[in-house]
């Protein structure tokens, strides 16, 4: 199973500029063309949340708009910049958001890894939080099949990462997470977004990792009064590869050519010239 994770796309409409220096619309919609023609092609694709920019319906009917050619379902978590009621409208279609409740988590149980997806929000504020509904609910889903390996996907990542310019304004409710987990090792992973940068670590006997943007990124800056700043780069999403018995292997896939897609030797491993 191949799974694709996108995130931070922060779709602004009627062609404007996200924080006006770049199409993020434009830069999504190389993201769905690459994911198209990967061979082989991912069998499902997660948005780990700030789909868009300003939580507003004309905004999600644009990133509807661009995700419609991608040939593999797609399931969506909200960020900070989402709106739930206005992404839930949007996402009307897709049965696997709940239809009423105030958060929209889910589990997701016909892929051969069980995916359950988690909202971290909280409205009017950059910082992410679990609250004690929420966990209580991640707690049943994991005790109905502890036998079952899982991946956890949400926006805010639970962990420090080192950028203090972001690190503030991460999941708050971290150490109750992190000794959730603890109870139910059939979680091996947990996929993250909110800081635009590929970052890894180990939290709680759990790889926990956070993927690129597609369009902007945070700035690499590890002083400790860094201040927040967002940086041009190579837009990219991740690629996480399930086999059994090997667990999940990730791969950093970089959309555009960038030249590198003409090989260096030839049939017979030769050099070419």
């Amino acid at each position: 199973m191949l799974i694709a994770q996108i995130t931070d796309t922060h779709i602004k409409a009627a062609g404007r500029l996200a924080y006006r220096r770049v199409d993020s619309a434009a830069k999504l919609g190389d993201c769905v063309a690459h994911l198209n023609s990967l061979e082989p092609r991912p069998d499902v694709v997660l948005l780990t949340g700030d789909l868009v920019d300003l939580g507003r319906p004309e905004e999600y009917a644009l990133l509807r708009e661009i995700l419609a050619p991608l040939r593999m379902p797609v399931h969506v978590i909200p960020g900070n910049h989402d709106a739930r009621d206005s992404l839930r409208k949007a996402f009307a279609d897709h049965a696997y958001l709940p239809r009423e409740g105030e958060f929209l988590h889910y589990a997701l149980e016909e892929y051969p890894v069980r995916l359950i997806g988690l909202d971290t929000v909280v409205p009017g504020e950059q910082r992410g939080e679990l609250c004690g509904g929420r966990l209580a609910w991640l707690d049943a889903q994991l005790t109905r099949a502890p036998q079952r390996p899982t991946v956890l996907f949400m926006h805010h990542p639970p962990f420090v990462t080192g950028l203090a310019n972001m690190d503030w304004q991460n999941c708050h409710s971290s150490e109750q997470l992190g000794a959730l987990i603890a109870r139910h090792p059939q979680v091996f992973r947990i996929l993250c977004g909110h800081v635009h940068r590929v970052i890894y670590m180990q939290w709680h006997g759990v790889t926990a990792s956070i993927a690129p943007s597609p369009s902007h990124s945070c700035a690499l800056d590890l002083n400790a009064n860094a201040t927040h700043d967002f940086v041009l780069e190579p837009p990219a999403c991740e690629l996480h590869l399930w086999r059994e018995g090997a667990g999940l292997i990730s791969h950093l896939s970089f959309v555009g050519d960038y030249g590198g897609r003409h090989p260096f030797y030839d049939n017979a491993g030769k050099l070419m010239d």
